[in-house]
C-alpha cells in the first residue's frame, strides 16, 4: 500500500492522451452486444467481440453488476416570461437524503440541483408545468429555497403518485456533456443497462450497456455466478481533475445499497471476483474498507472517505475476513440491507483487495477513472489505449468495452 506522501507525488499530466473528437461514441450501436472488446491479460492484448465474453470469463468466476437505474434528471420549467429554467437533480436533500427513499415520496422533496439559467429564477418564483400520470394531471411546481446551496423544492398534486413518477413523465435524459446532442427518445432505453432497477443515477454505469439477455444466459450456462449492488451514479463522475497534484481533487461522493444476500455470497466465494465497471468495483472495494472499519475501531458508519485506503494500517484482513465482519454486523443489528457512502479514489499505488478483474469502457483522459484504470493495469493503460485508439475502437459512454485482469 503507498503511503500518502508517495500518491501525493503523482501528476496530473502523466494520464492525459489525445482523444480525437471522431473517436468519441455520439450514439449507441443497433446491437448492444455488437460492440468491440479489448483483453489484456497477462501482459497481452487480444481483440474480440462482446458477444464474445462468455468464453473469456473462467466457469466459477463471480461477475458483479450495478443494477442502479438512470432517472430523467434533467427537469425543464418555462417561467411565465418564456425563459427556460433547468433543473439537474444532483443529490436529495428533505424528506430523506437516501436515493431509494426519496423517490417513492408521494410527498414535497427537495433536491440539490445544478439550475440552468439561475439568475432569471427570482427569489419566492414558482415555476409549474403540467403532466398527465395514471390518467390524471398532475400540476408540478419548482421553487427555489436555498440560492446559494442551489436547494429545490418540488411538490405536485395528485394523490399516491411517487417522485419517481414525477420525474419519468416529465424529465429529460441526461446524457454526458461531452456527447455534445440533445437526447432522442432512443436514448431512454439504450442510456440504461437491461438489468437496471433501482431508480437514482444520473449517469449511467456504462461497462453494463454492452450486456444482452443472450450473453447474461450464456455465462448462467457458464457457471459464472452474478450477484447485484447498487452505486447510484453522480454527475461527479464527469467532474475533469483539474489539479496538477491529483489527491487536491475534490472526489465526489456517490451512495451505495449492498443487501445481506449479496454480503453472504461475496463472503462465501473464494474464486475470481469480476467487476462490471468502474462503479461496481469502487463499491465492492468500499465494502472491504468498511469491514476493515469494523475490525479495527467497531466503527459502524459506511462511510469511506477519499484517502482512508492510504492510512497507514498495521495489518490488513483478506478479502473473506473484511466481508465476514460486514455479514456479523448486519446479522448482530438484523439488517437487510446497508446504506453508505463512498468518495473512494482509486489511484496508482492502491492495492486492490477484492476485484480480480475489471470490465469497463474507454475514459476520458485525465479523469478519476482512467487513474483507476491506471491502478488496476499497473501503468499499462497506455499500451492499451493506444492500441484502442489504433485499432479505431469507439470511446466514452456509448463506445467499446475491454476485459482487465489483475497481474
Amino acid at each position: 500500500m503507498e503511503s500518502l506522501k508517495t500518491i501525493q507525488e503523482i501528476k496530473l499530466s502523466d494520464y492525459e492522451y489525445t482523444l480525437p473528437d471522431d473517436r468519441i461514441a455520439k450514439f449507441p450501436l443497433e446491437k448492444r452486444d455488437d460492440s468491440k472488446l479489448i483483453q489484456y491479460k497477462d501482459g497481452k492484448i487480444s481483440h474480440h467481440r462482446f458477444n464474445e465474453l462468455p468464453g473469456l470469463v473462467p466457469s466459477g468466476s463471480m461477475l458483479v453488476f450495478n443494477n442502479t437505474k438512470v432517472i430523467p434528471a434533467r427537469l425543464i420549467f418555462q417561467r411565465d416570461t418564456g425563459a427556460k429554467i433547468e433543473v439537474f437533480l444532483l443529490k436529495p436533500v428533505s424528506p430523506s437524503a437516501v436515493i431509494n427513499e426519496i423517490m417513492v415520496q408521494a410527498g414535497p422533496v427537495v433536491w440539490e440541483s445544478m439550475i440552468g439559467n439561475l439568475k432569471k429564477w427570482k427569489d419566492n418564483e414558482i415555476l409549474q408545468g403540467q403532466v398527465r400520470i395514471n390518467g390524471q394531471y398532475c400540476i408540478i411546481s419548482a421553487q427555489l429555497i436555498d440560492r446559494e446551496n442551489k436547494l429545490v423544492e418540488m411538490s405536485w398534486t395528485g394523490q399516491d403518485i411517487p417522485f419517481v413518477s414525477i420525474v419519468e413523465a416529465t424529465g429529460e435524459v441526461p446524457l454526458p456533456p461531452y456527447l455534445g446532442r440533445k437526447a432522442t427518445p432512443e436514448d431512454k432505453p439504450r442510456y440504461q443497462t437491461v438489468y437496471s432497477k433501482m431508480e437514482g443515477a444520473v449517469a449511467a454505469p456504462t461497462a453494463g450497456l454492452h450486456f444482452t439477455e443472450e450473453v447474461l444466459g450464456k455465462l448462467k450456462s457458464n457457471n459464472v455466478k452474478e450477484e447485484f449492488l447498487t452505486l447510484h451514479v453522480g454527475a461527479g463522475t464527469f467532474q475533469p481533475i483539474k489539479d496538477e497534484t491529483v489527491t487536491d481533487h475534490p472526489m465526489h461522493s456517490e451512495q451505495m445499497v449492498i443487501d445481506i444476500d449479496t454480503v453472504r455470497n461475496l463472503t462465501l466465494h473464494q474464486d475470481k471476483i469480476i467487476a462490471v465497471g468502474t462503479t461496481s468495483m469502487r463499491t465492492l472495494e468500499s465494502l472491504y474498507w468498511f469491514g476493515v472499519k469494523i475490525l479495527n475501531s467497531n466503527e459502524t458508519v459506511f462511510s469511506i472517505e477519499k484517502l482512508f485506503p492510504y492510512l497507514e494500517f498495521d495489518e490488513l484482513p483478506q478479502r473473506r475476513e473484511s466481508f465476514e465482519a460486514v455479514l456479523g454486523y448486519m446479522v448482530e443489528k438484523g439488517i437487510n440491507e446497508i446504506t453508505g457512502t463512498t468518495e473512494i479514489f482509486i489511484m496508482p499505488g492502491y492495492d486492490f483487495h477484492v476485484c480480480d478483474g475489471l470490465i469497463t469502457n474507454f475514459h476520458q483522459p485525465s479523469s478519476t477513472l482512467i487513474l483507476l484504470v491506471a491502478a488496476f493495469t499497473k501503468g499499462k493503460w497506455r499500451n492499451i489505449y493506444s492500441e484502442a485508439l489504433k485499432k479505431d475502437y469507439r470511446f466514452l459512454s456509448y463506445g467499446d468495452s475491454s476485459i482487465l485482469w489483475k497481474n
